[in-house]
């Protein structure tokens, strides 16, 4: 399976994108815990497709419905429509208000990965997932299925980049997202390059710790001397 080349969109630099993208998800939910921010995880159910590729990114959202009056024609113009006008560089979040069919599939991947798109989080299924992990683009799902969203789904036009909410989690366009294998992490926009520089912070302490530990420091003395466990 041949990867997408020459992508427009990939020259597009986020520093707090690649900062965060270095950040392991825990630590950040740590840190926004310590902030006074607890209701920031995605639901457990939704992970990455691939658990050893990390998906981080400034969030752009989009929704969709179900509607099974449209014709074949309509829903992937539809579809079409909405892979060109998300912007490019960002993680696009979806909520697409069903569990029944697969919001991202193999070309759609491709389309997002020539504009540079850092990554896909949809509350709902993916397909073509073998193809979709060998072009590595980064996914996070709740699961797989063949059924397709033809005749079947419509997207919101008019809710692009409006909140949307998946679980309890609230997520705005401008956020920033963190996934890897244990979980979705929600970083709020207006504090992200604060949250970031304390996650980095912390995980240059926990690297000393562990230094110290894999030296012989009692697991207690190492708690009382770094304050992390």
């Amino acid at each position: 399976m041949a990867r997408a080349r020459g992508a427009k969109g990939q020259g597009r630099k986020d520093p707090l994108a690649e900062r965060l993208a270095r950040c392991h998800a825990s630590a950040v939910h740590d840190v926004l815990r310590s902030m006074g921010h607890a209701n920031v995880v995605l639901p457990w159910r939704i992970k990455p497709l691939d658990p050893g590729r990390r998906l981080a990114g400034e969030v752009y959202t989009v929704s969709g419905h179900v509607d099974q009056t449209i014709s074949r024609h309509e829903t992937l113009l539809r579809w079409a429509r909405l892979l060109s006008r998300v912007p490019g560089g960002k993680v696009i979040v979806c909520q697409p208000n069903t569990q029944d069919i697969a919001l991202m599939g193999e070309l759609s991947a491709q389309a997002l990965m020539v504009k540079g798109t850092r990554g896909y989080v949809v509350d709902g299924a993916c397909r073509d997932t073998e193809l979709v992990l060998q072009m590595g683009f980064p996914v996070c799902c709740s699961h797989a299925t063949p059924a397709d969203i033809v005749e079947r789904w419509m997207p919101d036009e008019e809710a692009f980049g409006k909140p949307v909410t998946i679980g309890s989690v609230t997520i705005q366009s401008g956020d920033y997202i963190v996934g890897d294998r244990d979980g979705v992490v929600l970083v709020p926009g207006d504090i992200a390059g604060l949250v970031i520089g304390e996650t980095e912070r912390v995980l240059a302490t926990e690297g000393e710790m562990r230094k110290a530990i894999l030296a012989g420091m009692d697991p207690e003395q190492a708690y009382l001397k770094y304050g992390k466990f």
